[in-house]
């Protein structure tokens, strides 16, 4: 895959050694497999600065000769991967339902995964998981301390604050809790942070749809309902930090006694908004597998629920389509692909009945752990000095009670 060369044309000047190097990654992470010559072309470096810098990385371990490329003429093309070895990274996605833990490897291969299903864990607990996990992850082997890039953190903001179904008193902690300070205390390495939408849109711009398509709106049905908004290859948040939050987005209800009014598609779409849907009709399910194991009737409620919400995502999609304009819109996070799937199905046949200009949809490559891939990208990003890497996400901490408030309604983050 070429990568365009206004993303990634170096400067064959002396003080641009560090912008040339990462120019150089860039293309191998995104064009692998990729020979020294293509990387002159695209890069417009000459082929012997191009050779110096490749052979620097081939030194430090963050770059492979994978084979030679046969069936050309003259001596065969050496062609470059990123070493899977060269560097690791450990993910996290903490939310209302679960915290998620894995360990990847410097092309995104999840190498180890622990997986917590767990209802309002609460901010010091979550602190001793993450501790046991880094310390395991390392006593196994599964990661090597001195090529460890960083940990990254996927976090919904107002975490303790959102009134969503369930919620008890005492998860307000996280308000007051410094999950910054409590991951570095546990590591020496960097710690990333962003929101929990935001980090799985980076899981798909590096390993997922994103590779194919360079601006996409990302929808992460979670416990709660999330989005980010990606152009040209670039989250873009806005000039608060806050755009994408479709769970915000008012859309008009088609039925029931409030038919006719404006509510958050949050308070519409969500996993915890279907659980309650379906306890309501007497069964009784919290888990994505729980959702997955039903048949029968309950499972006749589930497609039910997916096809009236279709109604106002479709018309949030489509709102979102004329606005900015994606080449695509991808749908991920923890409800299960089956369901996204049906989900997806139900969409366009609405947008087509509507007969209202479409867009392509997307299920998200990465799914459940989308976000914990995501926030383990982050530390890969700024290593690799890739063009999704964002200096924000090693200050930046969980929103909450500034400037935003979350409103009195159940479930938008």
């Amino acid at each position: 895959m070429e990568i365009s060369v206004a993303t990634l044309a170096g400067s064959n000047g002396e003080q641009a050694a560090a912008q040339n190097r990462s120019t150089i990654l860039a293309a191998i992470h995104r064009g692998a497999p990729i020979s020294r010559t293509e990387l002159a072309r695209q890069s417009r470096l000459t082929k012997q600065a191009v050779a110096r810098i490749v052979d620097r990385l081939l030194d430090e371990g963050l770059v492979m000769e994978a084979r030679r490329r046969r069936g050309l003429r003259g001596q065969p093309a050496i062609e470059l991967e990123i070493d899977p070895d060269g560097l690791y990274a450990i993910g996290a996605n903490i939310d209302r339902d679960h915290l998620t833990i894995i360990a990847v490897d410097a092309t995104g291969t999840v190498r180890g995964r622990l997986h917590h299903e767990a209802r309002f864990l609460m901010p010091e607990k979550f602190a001793v998981l993450m501790e046991d996990a880094l310390s395991g992850f390392l006593r196994r082997g599964v990661i090597r301390e001195s090529r460890l890039a960083g940990i990254g953190l996927a976090i919904p903001d107002w975490l303790g604050e959102v009134p969503v179904i369930g919620r008890p008193a005492a998860y307000g902690r996280w308000s007051g809790f410094d999950v910054r300070a409590a991951l570095e205390k546990i590591t020496p390495h960097p710690v990333f942070i962003d929101n929990d939408a935001n980090a799985a849109a980076l899981g798909e711009i590096e390993y997922g749809v994103g590779t194919q398509i360079r601006s996409f709106f990302y929808i992460l049905v979670n416990a709660c309902l999330g989005g980010s908004l990606v152009i040209d290859g670039m989250r873009h948040k806005g000039a608060s930090g806050l755009g994408g939050e479709i769970g915000w987005l008012p859309v008009v209800l088609d039925e029931g006694p409030l038919a006719g009014e404006s509510r958050p598609l949050g308070d519409m779409v969500s996993l915890f908004i279907l659980y309650d849907h379906l306890k309501q009709h007497g069964v009784e399910v919290s888990t994505p597998a729980e959702l997955m194991a039903l048949s029968g009737a309950p499972r006749t409620l589930v497609s039910a629920w997916l096809r009236r919400v279709s109604l106002q995502l479709a018309e949030a999609i489509l709102n979102i389509g004329m606005i900015v304009d994606p080449d695509g819109v991808v749908i991920g996070g923890r409800l299960p692909v089956l369901l996204i799937d049906e989900l997806l199905f139900y969409v366009n046949e609405e947008m087509a009945r509507q007969g209202r200009p479409s867009l392509t949809l997307h299920r998200a490559a990465s799914s459940e752990d989308a976000a914990a891939l995501g926030a383990a990208a982050m530390p890969l990003a700024h290593r690799l000095g890739l063009p999704s890497a964002e200096a924000a996400q090693q200050v930046r901490v969980p929103l909450a009670r500034t400037g935003h408030n979350p409103s009195a309604t159940s479930h938008p983050q």
